[in-house]
């Protein structure tokens, strides 16, 4: 059996999610911004009971998330904890929940994903190898 090398801790961030300060979105709607590397958006959200999200919320790149505990409602389906919810890019939705809801989600920076699809265009744009 190899031997395990320690992790750097300066390589490591951790955070307790109810020490992140929440943003109030709306009535009994919050959301805590996780640390990222910028081209990811990552986040939890709580909702409590009998609540719905105060707009309805566009993904030009999509948006993933796992219910942790409670139960959203996304039009007529429920989803409850353990449940992986996946949008694909160029929907929407506005959530709501009549028990409560805590969510771990994600989706990627418009803005990043921009950005990374000119810098691809432009490579290939130059690569006069490949035509």
């Amino acid at each position: 059996m190899g031997r395990l090398e320690a992790v750097p801790v300066s390589t490591l961030q951790a955070s307790r999610i109810d020490d992140v300060p929440a943003v109030r979105i709306g009535a009994g709607c919050m959301r805590r911004d996780l640390s990222s590397d910028g081209s990811v958006r990552v986040w939890v959200v709580d909702m409590e009971p009998g609540s719905i999200w105060p707009y309805v919320d566009d993904h030009d790149t999509g948006e993933y998330y796992y219910v942790i505990e409670g139960e959203v409602i996304e039009g007529s389906k429920r989803y409850g904890a353990g449940t992986y919810v996946r949008f694909l890019p160029g929907t929407s939705h506005r959530p709501r929940t009549d028990t409560g809801v805590r969510l771990f989600g994600f989706n990627l920076d418009p803005a990043a994903m921009s950005a990374a699809r000119e810098a691809t265009s432009r490579t290939h744009r130059f690569n006069y190898s490949q035509g």
